[in-house]
Parts: structure tokens; C-alpha cells; sequence
């Protein structure tokens, strides 16, 4: 009879146990900055919100993959396009009517291509 009472007191102190506690003269502990901007939206460490932490953290994943493949994409067709016609199409759509793309991929969600025609370049930025 004892062992089930010892056995929910050291339980209870572990859960009592497993939060996080604030550093010491109230200053935060440092990340590096790649953890810090992809985990400080859902990084809780607490369990109940574990689901809804993950489900986030893929969503700015899924958002980030399809900006580099996007961007990726466009860059390598701006490339050929370079090769083949000697000089940087004018804009984006230049692409799809020279018939090197079928259509310009979309951003990802609340942002957009910038595209340059002076060297090639194109960059995903935040729409504002």
C-alpha cells in the first residue's frame, strides 16, 4: 500500500520539477541566431502545447523549403535563359513567354519575388 503512495508523490515531484525556470538576476540566456528566429515562436517546452509547437515549427519549415526551391527554380531558368539568349530577361514573365517556364511559381504566403535584370538575380522578400 505504501509503494503506490511513494510512487505518486515521486511522480508528482518530477511533473512539478520538469518547467522551465527563469535565469537568475533576470537577464535571458543567448541563443545562436539560427535557433533563435526558427524556434522562439515554438519553443514552449511545455507538454501540453508540444502538438501545437510541432505543428507550427512545420509550417515555417514548409514555408522556408518552398522559398529556397522557388527561388532555386527561378535562378537556374534565369541561367539558361542567360545562356541561350546572351543577356538577363527583362522580367519575370519574359520567362513564360520565351516558353522557359510553363508559369512564375508562386511565393510562399505573404511574400513575393524581387527580380533583377541587371545581373540575374531574384529574392524572395516579405509582400508588404
Amino acid at each position: 500500500m505504501k509503494t503506490p503512495v511513494i510512487l505518486l508523490c515521486a511522480l508528482t515531484f518530477l511533473v512539478a520539477g520538469c518547467g522551465k525556470k527563469a535565469p537568475a538576476g533576470g537577464s535571458q540566456s543567448t541563443n545562436n541566431a539560427a535557433a533563435k528566429t526558427t524556434n522562439e515562436n515554438y519553443d514552449s517546452g511545455n507538454p501540453i502545447t508540444a502538438p501545437v509547437d510541432y505543428l507550427g515549427a512545420v509550417g515555417q519549415a514548409k514555408k522556408y523549403s518552398e522559398k529556397v526551391i522557388d527561388s532555386a527554380q527561378l535562378s537556374q531558368t534565369i541561367q539558361q535563359f542567360h545562356e541561350m539568349e546572351d543577356h538577363y530577361p527583362k522580367n519575370l514573365e519574359e520567362l513564360v513567354t520565351t516558353h522557359y517556364l510553363q508559369a512564375i511559381p508562386k511565393a510562399p504566403y505573404g511574400m513575393k519575388f524581387v527580380y533583377n535584370p541587371a545581373n540575374g538575380q531574384v529574392k524572395v522578400v516579405r509582400a508588404q
